[in-house]
C-alpha cells in the first residue's frame, strides 16, 4: 500500500493503507508466530485443534508494516493477543475489536494504540521468561504432588485463602499440569498452567500461588520446578511471565534456569465502542473497498 499525504488545517498528516484478512489456516498463521515463540507462546498454543475452533486471526499488510491480532474465548475469558507494527494492529483493530471485554496482551510499543479502541484497567507491566532442557535447573526442596480435577476443592481453598474468589473447574486442572506442596495435610502452594500445546512444542507456567500463612519458605519454587520439569518432557520452550518487580520471584525463577525474553504488557480492555456500530459501519466500509484486494481496505490518518 502506498503511503499518501494529506493537508489537515495546513499541517501535513500521512494516509496509512492496510488490507486487513482473516486468516483460518493454521499452517499460514504458526510461521508467523515462531518468529518470536517467547513472545507468542500463549497464542502459539492456540493453534491446538480444540482451541483453534474459538480463535479468530487477523492479519494486516499495509504502510509501515504488518500486524497480527488474535482473540479467543476460552474458560477463564476473553483474551486479545497482538504482535507487529503497532498502526498495522490499528488497522485490524479499528474493523474487528473483538469482545466488549477482553484480557489483552501486547508489548509497550503497542499500548497507545489499543488505548484507542479500548480503555484499559489494572494495565501491568510484565517479564516474560523462558526456560528449555538446555537451561533448566530443578529445585525439589518440598515434595510435590500430582493435582487433577479431583482436587479442584482444594485448589479453589487455595486460591480464594485471601479472599479472593476462585471458580476453576476439574476441567481447567485436567487440561494442563498442576503440581502442589502439601504440609500438614494441607495444600499450601501450587503451580499450574496457562496454555500447553504439544502440537507446537510450548507452554505456558501460570497460577503460582503459596497460602499467605507459608511464605518465604521456597515452596512455590518447587511447584513450578515440577511443573516445568514435567513440560519439558514434551516441550522445547516453556514461558512464564511475571511482575518485574516481584524481585524474588524473579530471582527463584532465575534459580531454575529462566531467562528474560522480552517486557510486554497485561491489562483488562472494555471496548470504547460498547455497541460496536462504529467498527461494525467501518468493517463494512472497508470490506467494499477491499474487495480487488482480497480483504478489507482500511486507511488511517497519521
Amino acid at each position: 500500500m502506498a503511503e499518501r499525504e494529506l493537508r489537515l488545517g495546513g499541517i501535513p498528516a500521512r494516509r496509512l493503507d492496510y488490507v486487513v484478512r482473516q486468516l483460518r489456516d493454521p499452517d499460514e498463521i504458526r510461521p508467523l508466530l515462531r518468529a518470536r515463540v517467547e513472545y507468542t507462546a500463549y497464542a502459539l498454543g492456540q493453534l491446538e485443534p480444540e482451541l483453534f475452533a474459538r480463535t479468530r486471526w487477523f492479519l494486516a499488510r499495509g504502510t509501515t508494516g504488518t500486524g497480527l491480532v488474535l482473540h479467543s474465548r476460552g474458560g477463564l475469558g476473553d483474551a486479545t493477543f497482538v504482535m507487529g507494527d503497532p498502526d498495522a494492529i490499528h488497522a485490524v483493530l479499528s474493523i474487528h475489536p473483538g469482545t466488549a471485554q477482553t484480557y489483552a496482551t501486547c508489548q509497550p510499543q503497542h499500548v497507545e494504540v489499543l488505548k484507542r479502541v479500548y480503555r484499559l484497567a489494572t494495565q501491568q507491566p510484565m517479564t516474560r521468561m523462558v526456560v528449555t532442557r538446555e537451561t533448566f535447573r530443578p529445585s525439589q526442596v518440598y515434595e510435590t504432588v500430582h493435582l487433577t480435577g479431583v482436587d479442584i476443592r482444594k485448589i479453589n481453598a487455595l486460591y480464594g485463602s485471601e479472599n479472593g474468589p476462585s471458580y476453576y473447574i476439574p476441567e481447567h486442572i485436567d487440561s494442563g499440569v498442576y503440581r502442589g506442596v502439601v504440609l500438614e495435610g494441607r495444600l499450601v502452594a501450587i503451580a499450574g498452567t496457562h496454555v500447553v500445546s504439544r502440537q507446537e512444542g510450548v507452554a505456558v507456567v501460570g497460577n503460582v500461588f503459596t497460602h499467605p500463612a507459608y511464605r518465604g519458605r521456597g515452596l512455590a519454587t518447587s511447584a513450578t520446578s515440577a511443573v516445568t520439569e514435567a513440560l519439558l518432557d514434551c516441550c522445547d520452550y516453556v514461558v512464564l511471565t511475571v511482575d518485574p518487580r516481584n524481585t524474588p520471584a524473579v530471582a527463584a525463577y532465575a534459580r531454575l534456569g529462566y531467562r528474560e525474553a522480552c517486557q510486554l504488557v497485561e491489562a483488562s480492555a472494555t471496548r470504547r465502542d460498547p455497541s460496536g456500530l462504529g467498527s461494525t459501519l467501518r468493517r463494512l466500509r472497508a470490506a467494499i473497498r477491499g474487495r480487488k484486494y482480497d480483504g478489507a481496505f482500511v486507511t488511517l490518518h497519521d
